[in-house]
């Protein structure tokens, strides 16, 4: 019997766990994974953190390990990149004219950046952090004086803005939501990160939408607001949001609704592909849901991977987000539920702690610089195990107490 031969498209952290865990389940598979960057794949959280201030460089965080995705038997392809599937034959098609052929197939293309009309991809001047390369440019052109717009007040647009203010670049910021990190934060949480932006001289300005921008003469970027403000910056980065990158799906006649249509297997509407990470859809608490993270990726590309190679692992996440600013430690864990009752927990210092509860259990809870509290948060969510709202608002009660007494 043939070794069976499992390809898996993506090189993000949903399809290299995807790739590794398919080796893992199975030690015969002959498992592939496309990879459309030149290098071993890398966590891309920190390219609007750490990267920028030029504490580290992707090569310091692959994703498989210091010895790469090789190391774990899976045939690394770089600088591949898959034009299409054919579903007919089973085979991947490369834009070099090869074909892979497959057995089983993971689909791991995850999501590429929202453009914003006014600042088309290719605009002198203006930045979309994706990639390694894209990190690069922007970073060549952040220097101390300069004036940086972001535009966009969500997790990378003030990732980017807080290495640019510790950078001593005058960074200013549009949001057009009444309020910062208005997507993750509850009202207090978000009022917080925003006072630490106001602090280190960021100027953020809510309820704002660009309406017109352009290239200058001198090299540096026109910009009017709605309001009819104008602005002038030497650089400008864009950070919108994303959309699923389902081309190749959509291509493939795969059921797609603003992302790849999966079930709780992580299988798609043909039996033997499978998809996961940013650029999927699945069944949630209510309904088909898309998320975007890298503790999602990471889980369902380990789902999807062991699936491709015979298992039958259901995908039942809490899921969670983290961002750094600063020194802050921004978290998220759990679904947010409509209804549920919000506590608060006072916090010492510039640390902040929130939870959502419903029908007497936990369902959410977010926070700043609470890293353990939110480990035994997430346990508590995991076991559904019954809380006392007044118990969690009340800091002299240990959350692990809680948790002891719920094992």
């Amino acid at each position: 019997m043939t070794s069976p031969r499992i390809v898996v498209v993506g090189g993000g952290p949903a399809g290299t766990f995807a790739a590794i865990a398919a080796k893992k389940q199975n030690a015969d598979a002959a498992v592939t994974l496309i990879n459309e960057e030149a290098c071993e794949p890398y966590e891309k959280p920190p390219l609007s953190k750490a990267f920028l201030l030029g504490k580290m460089v992707p090569d310091d965080a692959r994703i498989a390990g210091p010895a790469g995705v090789r190391s774990h038997g899976v045939a690394l392809e770089c600088e591949a990149c898959a034009t299409a599937i054919d579903r007919a034959s089973s085979a991947v098609v490369l834009r070099d004219g090869r074909r892979l052929p497959y057995d089983a197939l993971v689909i791991a293309t995850g999501a590429s950046a929202r453009e914003l009309p006014e600042l088309p991809f290719g605009t002198p001047g203006v930045h979309y952090l994706r990639t390694e390369a894209d990190a690069q440019r922007l970073k060549s052109q952040l220097a101390p004086g300069r004036q940086l717009l972001v535009i966009g007040g969500g997790l990378i647009g003030l990732e980017v803005a807080a290495s640019a203010a510790e950078l001593g670049i005058r960074t200013r910021v549009l949001e057009v939501e009444s309020r910062v990190l208005a997507r993750v934060c509850d009202e207090e949480t978000g009022a917080l990160v925003h006072a630490a932006h106001r602090a280190r001289g960021v100027d953020i300005r809510l309820g704002t939408a660009l309406a017109a921008a352009l290239p200058l003469r001198d090299g540096r970027v026109g910009a009017q607001t709605r309001d009819g403000d104008e602005l002038v910056a030497d650089l400008v980065v864009v950070g919108i949001g994303s959309k699923p990158h389902d081309r190749l799906a959509v291509e493939a006649g795969l059921v797609v609704d603003d992302g790849i249509v999966v079930d709780e297997h992580c299988r798609t509407s043909d039996p033997r592909i499978f998809a996961a990470g940013d650029v999927v859809r699945f069944p949630g608490p209510r309904g088909l849901v898309r998320l975007e993270n890298w503790r999602h990726a990471l889980d369902q590309g380990s789902v999807a991977g062991k699936n491709a190679a015979g298992a039958a692992d259901v995908y039942a996440p809490v899921p969670s987000f983290w961002s750094e600013q600063y020194d802050l430690y921004v978290q998220g864990v759990g679904w947010q539920t409509p209804g549920a009752e919000r506590v608060r927990r006072p916090m010492p210092g510039n640390a902040a702690l929130m939870f959502e509860v419903h029908d007497g259990r936990l369902q959410y809870a977010m926070g700043i610089n609470v890293q353990r509290d939110l480990a035994t948060a997430r346990r508590l969510i995991e076991r559904r195990i019954p809380v006392d709202a007044r118990l969690l608002a009340d800091p002299s009660q240990p959350l692990a107490a809680m948790l002891k007494r719920g094992s």
